[in-house]
């Protein structure tokens, strides 16, 4: 899997002309759909949940990345995947039994990643950074978009990619929360391989042309 991937969040999209943004993304250079799925316990909002993953199912025609910011996520994991997830990651912060639910989701052929919150050291991903397929960073606190990127990120960037090169690991590092076209190259640069980004691509003019730059 290539490095550099942009990941456009569909939380930012257009609900009333869903199927048009998700059919921009499938012409775009994105490279992922980000779902962001909140249940208003984990964090203080509620998103989508089945009906709109059936719209993304039923279009996307690319790489489907799921991020869980619910509580209890083992209990949702086998309808995610049933519904198309190709990625799904969970908090570290709300799964009491990380192991298990990694490996339950690699079991059905599905990649796992785990999640950090801002304030949750690199650290706590000792004993888990072997396991998983991605380490997502959330460099805001997640609940809502259009957020201010916390700067030290790219500290835990590059915790987390030693982490990675100690263990073996072939896992990649996503990045999600206050990405744009000011910050993208620095964390590419910084050991970051996949960006989330909502409303850096979707308030703009051109999300195509948008998506292309972040990329640079």
């Amino acid at each position: 899997m290539k490095t550099k991937l942009i990941a456009p969040s569909l939380l930012s999209a257009d609900f009333g002309n869903l199927q048009r943004d998700i059919e921009m993304l499938n012409n775009s250079q994105a490279d992922w759909f980000h779902i962001d799925v909140m249940d208003g316990r984990f964090v203080p909002n509620i998103s989508f949940g089945f009906p709109v993953m059936k719209t993304v199912q039923q279009h996307a025609k690319k790489f489907v990345d799921v991020h869980l910011m619910i509580v209890e996520p083992e209990k949702y994991v086998d309808e995610f995947i049933n519904h198309g997830a190709d990625l799904i990651s969970v908090h570290y912060e709300a799964c009491t039994h990380l192991h298990r639910t990694i490996h339950h989701i690699q079991s059905k052929g599905v990649k796992a990643g785990i999640v950090l919150n801002p304030s949750t050291p690199v650290l706590m991903l000792e004993d888990i950074i072997a396991d998983v397929d991605l380490v997502l960073l959330m460099s805001v606190n997640p609940g809502f978009g259009g957020q201010k990127f916390i700067e030290n990120t790219y500290k835990k960037i590059a915790e987390t990619k030693d982490l990675i090169v100690s263990n073996n690991s072939t896992a990649l590092i996503e990045v999600d929360g206050g990405v744009n076209l000011d910050n993208a190259s620095k964390l590419f640069e910084a050991g970051a391989d996949v960006l989330v980004a909502g409303n850096a691509v979707f308030s703009t003019e051109s999300p195509e042309r948008t998506i292309e730059l972040l990329k640079i």
